[in-house]
């Protein structure tokens, strides 16, 4: 098992179609998982939800959230990000997000589409700030 570089886990998170795995906590305390498509920007983690699913609500009123990527495939790797949440319900925003999104996930040719469906009031775009990082590769190594 060896610790990824930066440059690794950037590549890591942008490379493919794999899902991040967002963990959130409920107001009660209990756990939330849930998968998520994903951007890497820059130094921001930046994905669509809807406002009043339990992760909207959740980051609503606790922006602390965790994300795990991974790749299921020996010898296995994977990437942590540990973060605060920014969101934003700015129409445009969150529908040009949606559209790049898209792409990445169901190819240029469906983006627009997948576009307008995931970018319509009620969505937020969600903007991780990345604050840290565990990735390792290599784990059955």
């Amino acid at each position: 098992m060896a610790h990824m570089t930066e440059a690794e886990w950037r590549a890591f998170l942008s490379a493919g179609t794999r899902t991040a795995k967002i963990a959130t906590t409920r107001a009660d305390g209990r756990p939330h998982v849930a998968p998520v498509w994903f951007l890497l920007d820059g130094d921001e983690i930046v994905f669509n939800t809807g406002a009043n699913t339990v992760k909207g609500r959740t980051l609503a009123r606790d922006g602390r959230v965790m994300l795990c990527v991974d790749d299921e495939r020996p010898p296995f790797s994977y990437v942590l990000v540990q973060g605060t949440a920014n969101l934003s319900d700015d129409l445009a925003e969150v529908r040009t997000w949606a559209t790049r999104i898209a792409a990445r996930y169901m190819g240029e040719h469906l983006a627009e589409q997948y576009g307008a469906r995931n970018g319509v009031p009620g969505e937020l775009l969600v903007r991780v700030k990345i604050e840290k990082v565990g990735a390792e590769q290599g784990v059955a190594d």
